[in-house]
């Protein structure tokens, strides 16, 4: 899992940004620290770190997939990664359209 978390934090750190990624995990309690680490090992790594799909691609797919399931928190903070990763707002736009 160690290779997998790693993967997965590079990934998470460059869609979400390495303030937001180190903030999520400074502010770990025993709680949540084995969450934020299996999401990013298995979401992050497993997920984002195939590079079948490119980045670009899989965040518009992912913004459907939250979209469509209404978590608009997520949205919002993935909407931010997806802008990063090269959607613009006319694909934004389109994806809201869907």
């Amino acid at each position: 899992m160690d290779n997998m978390f790693e993967t997965g934090l590079e990934k998470r750190k460059a869609t979400l940004g390495a303030e937001y990624v180190d903030g999520v995990f400074e502010n770990a309690d025993e709680f949540s620290r084995p969450f934020q680490e299996a999401m990013t090992a298995w979401c992050w790594g497993f997920g984002w770190g195939d590079e079948s799909i490119d980045a670009k691609t899989r965040s518009m797919m992912n913004l459907t997939m939250i979209g469509a399931l209404g978590k608009m928190t997520e949205w919002e903070l993935h909407c931010r990664g997806a802008i990063g990763n090269g959607v613009t707002k006319q694909e934004l736009r389109a994806i809201i359209h869907v």
